[in-house]
């Protein structure tokens, strides 16, 4: 470590990060490594900005500025920052440094650069061949200034990290004078196969390849061999030019095709990157200039767009299916809420980006239980369903002898249509909820934990128990099954979503009815009124607030994200249901819940008439009918059950966050923690032991906060191998019209209007006649579904949440439309084809 203001490029390590930057402390350790050449030079470090720079009345000025500017403001802050004169000593250390006759690079490295999870690459600026020392001294405080590009400024607001928590060193370099240059990547930065390694290579210096003046040679290497070379149209390069500076210069169109490297070249320097990767223990972003034979590294850092991998202790392959796709919450979870998920649910699952994957290959490497799991997945999550059938065609798990046995369940027996099995069900999760509240209103320290591990055994008892399991699939084979035989019959798929609507038993679209009814009641109230348009709920009237706390006792659990335990709950911040009321009270009359329940049912009864009546004149007309009738009945009574099971479980995660919370609200008092929700960075029995021995590791929280913060900016794949490798699925559709938007049909119908995209369901600011657009939605998301004309979202299924309470509503639906939320601009108009199962963009 040191802490000088001017330090040697081989004094430093990946240690002096705070001192040197990112770039400053990644090339210290690159001299480390054996084999690896690294220009010579030095850094001046963020000891020296701070001294100069960030202790300037003039800067602390123009930053205060800028947070009520934005980045609009950049300019400023540059101005003052290159206007800043550097003190005697700091100049003579620099110039001690230089020689007159060397051309230096002058390069950027931020203490926010070149980390693990954001590389802030491009975001300042480096200047090549700078020439003397009075020219380095000015291009360092350049360096400096470019900290508050508009670029940089925008992506450090991003990724939610203060401007005045980063600080700028600079490297100065030996400039070398390359033949070629180029980038390595030590893994694929497309697909994440760490297998792969892909090599970028002009001639001249790398800016030509990164500012995007030529086409590359590209080539692609896999265990020492070149799979995919490409050699691009070379027509210019960038060269240092005498007395500073570089220029462009034009090559001429016999050496334009001509391959930057021999093969051996290309392995050699991928092999020289596989030790650089070692060293570091991850993938890196490489850039290398070849002068001769001999090649120099002037910069590494890790790949950071790539998803991590879950931690395995074998060599085995892998393929992971994400469990948020499944549970529509895409989200980064907390450790406290991934350990509870990982116990509540039966099957093993792997951890990575603070999210939760199933390892499918045991069921995939099997001839006897693959096509069941692709087919399953093809009808409910075709995107997944297509990329786990690429897994399976590309031969990366081979045969596996022994099936998973947890994947050949056999399917339940047919049950009749009987309601009273449906309130036996719900009356016995009502009652061990109920025992749950109990026991946990007396448990406390190491007491409450054993009993919440023991309880947890109740829970899943309850979720998937053989009576329950039953009753959902009833409902949703019979849902297929009319799907399928109305379909040939009649020819008609659609009508199966008109036999579906207000439907009873479901606890979710009852909650969004019965926030009408709570609507209705402040609907009554002015001051209520302008409460809401406040986006508030605090202080309502006698009335209106017991209103909104019968709907909070019955639903107040719930929240968005809710299978994470740890997320704000609408009865801690009733808030968020102040923009939804609000729609509630403008766009609907008295008495909607009540209506719009009524309403579906009678267009239910209406469509079941008609079908039957329409099959009874077919041939054999009788038995279609008594078949039909009773696919019917059965959904009718069985599909509500289905939202009814996780509602239980949400309640009873509740009990648990409010238990858990007055332990650490008792830590808080006792000087353990800071902050109660600090014990959401902990694991369950992390956080056990934390109350047994009163003692935590600031550090480890520390580091699991930087790990969330960083998480909450990945997005996770559907189906990605043990290679890293992101499987992505297509829908493989020849009928759709030119830029539609492929998806998914899960409610039918088709519809006109405005899409809102909505990211934050407290802020959804909708109209009557609006188009729901979003990532995904949870059952919390319901009460918005009364509002809307139509719903498009980008992750999803047939049987997920939206996708049956949006039929239970009559709103024709699309979900699983890749990147809707950024494809669809808000206030677009829109057409929803809620049958076929596309979106089309209108002028």
């Amino acid at each position: 470590m040191h802490d000088g203001a001017v330090v040697g490029l081989d004094e430093l390590g990946r240690a002096d990060l705070a001192l040197a930057g990112g770039k400053g402390a990644n090339l210290g350790e690159l001299t480390r490594i054996a084999g690896v050449r690294v220009p010579p030079g030095f850094c001046v470090t963020v000891e020296a900005y701070r001294r100069v720079v960030a202790g300037s009345p003039s800067f602390e000025a123009a930053l205060d500025r800028l947070a009520e500017l934005g980045p609009g403001g950049a300019a400023e802050v540059r101005r003052v920052v290159e206007a800043i004169p550097l003190p005697a000593d700091l100049e003579a250390a620099i110039t001690a440094r230089v020689d007159g006759a060397t051309g230096y690079a002058v390069r950027s490295s931020a203490t926010a650069e070149d980390l693990p999870g954001a590389s802030f690459a491009g975001q300042q600026d480096s200047y090549l061949n700078v020439v003397g020392a009075a020219a380095v001294i000015e291009h360092v405080r350049r360096c400096w200034a470019s900290l508050f590009t508009e670029r940089a400024v925008t992506y450090r607001q991003h990724h939610g990290i203060d401007h005045r928590d980063v600080h700028m060193a600079v490297v100065v370099q030996e400039m070398v004078v390359p033949d070629a240059a180029g980038i390595l990547f030590t893994a694929d930065p497309v697909s994440g196969n760490r297998r792969v390694a892909t090599v970028d290579a002009t001639w001249g210096l790398g800016d030509a390849l990164v500012s995007g003046l030529v086409n590359a040679d590209v080539y692609r290497v896999s265990a020492d061999e070149i799979v995919a070379p490409t050699i691009g149209a070379k027509d210019r390069a960038v060269r240092a030019v005498p007395g500073g500076g570089t220029a462009d210069e034009v090559i001429p169109p016999a050496e334009q095709r001509r391959p930057v490297l021999t093969d051996a070249q290309v392995v050699d320097l991928v092999r020289l990157g596989r030790r650089i990767e070692a060293h570091f223990g991850r993938p890196q972003d490489i850039e290398w200039c070849l002068v001769g034979d001999a090649v120099h590294i002037v910069q590494s850092r890790p790949i950071t767009t790539l998803f991590p991998l879950p931690a395995a202790d074998d060599d085995a392959k892998h393929v992971y299916v994400s469990v948020g796709h499944q549970q529509m919450m895409t989200d980064a979870m907390t450790p406290l809420g991934l350990s509870f998920w990982q116990r509540t649910t039966p099957r093993p699952m792997a951890e990575a980006g603070c999210r939760l994957f199933v390892d499918v290959a045991a069921i995939l490497a099997s001839p006897a239980t693959r096509a069941g799991m692709v087919e399953g997945f093809r009808k409910t999550d075709p995107l997944t369903g297509d990329a786990l059938a690429t897994v399976v065609e590309s031969g990366f798990l081979g045969e596996l002898a022994q099936a998973d046995p947890a994947a050949a369940q056999p399917e339940p027996d047919p049950i009749p249509a009987d309601p009273e099995l449906v309130a036996e069900l719900v009356a016995e999760s009502r009652a061990s909820v109920a025992a749950a509240e109990r026991a946990l209103r007396t448990r406390s320290g190491p007491e409450l934990f054993a009993f919440i591990e023991e309880d947890l055994q109740e829970l899943r008892r309850v979720l998937f128990g053989p009576r329950s399991h039953q009753v959902i699939m009833a409902g949703m084979q019979a849902t297929w099954w009319l799907g399928d035989h109305l379909g040939e019959w009649l020819g008609d798929r659609g009508v199966v979503d008109t036999l579906t609507q207000s439907v009873p038993h479901n606890v979710t679209s009852e909650m969004g009815l019965a926030l009408l009814d709570v609507a209705d009641v402040l609907r009554q109230d002015p001051a209520a009124v302008a409460l809401l348009e406040k986006g508030t709920v605090e202080g309502l009237g006698p009335a209106s607030a017991a209103s909104l706390q019968a709907f909070l006792d019955e639903y107040g659990m719930r929240c968005p994200g809710e299978i994470d335990l740890t997320r704000p709950r609408w009865s801690e911040r009733p808030d968020m249901l102040a923009s939804t009321l609000l729609g509630n009270i403008r766009g609907h009359e008295p008495g909607a819940g009540k209506r719009l329940f009524d309403e579906g049912r009678r267009q239910a009864g209406e469509a079941e008439q008609d079908v039957l009546r329409r099959l009874a004149a077919q041939p054999d007309g009788e038995r279609k009918v008594a078949e039909t009738k009773a696919m019917i009945d059965r959904v009718r009574t069985f599909a509500g059950y289905r939202e009814y099971p996780k509602y239980g479980m949400v309640r009873r995660y509740f009990l648990y966050k409010q238990a858990l919370l007055r332990e650490a609200e008792r830590l808080v008092r006792e000087g353990v923690l800071r902050e109660a929700e600090d014990v959401f960075l902990l694991r369950f029995d992390e956080f056990a032991e934390v109350v047994r021995t009163s003692e935590v590791s600031a550090p480890l929280l520390e580091e699991r906060r930087e790990e969330l913060r960083l998480a909450r900016n990945l997005r996770p794949p559907r189906v990605f191998t043990s290679d890293g490798e992101i499987v992505t699925g297509t829908y493989r559709r020849d009928d759709l019209p030119p830029g539609a938007l492929p998806g998914i049909a899960v409610s039918a119908g088709t519809v006109e209007g405005r899409a809102r995209v909505v990211t934050d369901m407290a802020n959804a600011a909708l109209a009557p006649g609006d188009i729901l657009v979003t990532a995904y939605t949870d059952p919390s998301w319901t009460p918005l579904f009364v509002g809307i004309t139509g719903l498009v979202t980008e992750v999803g299924g047939l049987m997920t949440h939206g996708a049956v309470i949006a039929r239970e509503y009559g709103l024709p639906a699309v979900v699983g439309v890749e990147g809707a939320t950024r494809t669809i601009p808000d206030g677009r108009r829109i057409r929803v084809h809620g049958t076929a199962g596309y979106v089309e963009l209108l002028e």
